[in-house]
């Protein structure tokens, strides 16, 4: 399984702070797209939008990062400071 956690907006959009997923997705673009066929507010926040941060094992990821089995894939808005 993958651990996946929303934070903040996203969280509040998709209802969820986190789940798991099978680990069948080989990188985290393939696991953007398959969550994005859930419906338009997870394609347009996922997929569409390029705001949007991705972070695995805690490490900033890219749609071309791998992920395997027991990895966490964190989604998250863009973070301001002041």
């Amino acid at each position: 399984m993958v651990n996946i956690l929303y934070f903040a907006s996203l969280r509040e959009t998709f209802g969820q702070a986190q789940e798991q997923v099978p680990a069948q997705f080989r990188t985290v673009g393939e696991l953007v797209q398959s969550l994005a066929e859930r419906g338009e507010q997870w394609r347009t926040h996922l997929l569409e939008s390029n705001a949007i941060q991705v972070a695995v094992n805690h490490d900033i990821a890219h749609r071309e990062t791998p992920i395997k089995a027991g990895d966490e894939v964190a989604f998250f808005p863009p973070v301001t400071g002041g």
